[in-house]
């Protein structure tokens, strides 16, 4: 790996979270920072979610472990059920910071990242698609991203959140 690479990481938060809530365990989200800088020279992790004021405790704890949080504003749905959608933020920061990194990791199973991913992916600018649980990852993505998929299943031992013991 060159370690004067300066690569960006671009993440669906919602999408990731879930993704491991499906495989049973939690993120420890310092140490996925520290495999993100140490593994893939990540520069700048952009974490993108919904805003909702009762998870500002969330928020420190993110912005704490060195994301940069990108908010998009949520309104409930028909039924009361809030949703945000990141998609379109998420390519469109991609592409705003295009000149200044020289590759970039997307972070979703979600088959909507197919094209920016495959524009990547033939620019030379795709360092990674990290998909959050292989059994939901969209194929879509899979076919833009060729070699260049990894999965957070495998990254349990070294990212999984692992409640400390009291000692009370």
């Amino acid at each position: 790996m060159n370690s004067k690479r300066k690569n960006y990481a671009f993440i669906d938060s919602q999408n990731l979270n879930l993704g491991v809530q499906e495989l049973g365990w939690k993120i420890d989200y310092k140490k996925f920072s520290v495999y993100l800088r140490e593994k893939y020279n990540v520069e700048k992790a952009y974490m993108f979610l919904d805003f909702v004021a009762l998870n500002q405790g969330l928020y420190d704890k993110l912005q704490e472990s060195g994301f940069i949080l990108r908010f998009k504003p949520t309104i409930p749905d028909v039924d009361g059920k809030i949703k945000g959608n990141v998609d379109a933020d998420i390519v469109l920061r991609t592409m705003i910071e295009w000149d200044d990194y020289d590759k970039a990791l997307i972070i979703s199973n979600d088959g909507d990242f197919y094209s920016l991913v495959e524009h990547l992916y033939s620019n030379e600018k795709l360092e990674i698609v990290l998909s959050t649980n292989r059994k939901f990852c969209s194929s879509l993505l899979t076919h833009s991203a060729l070699e260049k998929i990894q999965y957070v299943d495998d990254l349990e031992e070294k990212i999984k959140y692992i409640k400390k013991k009291s000692t009370a």
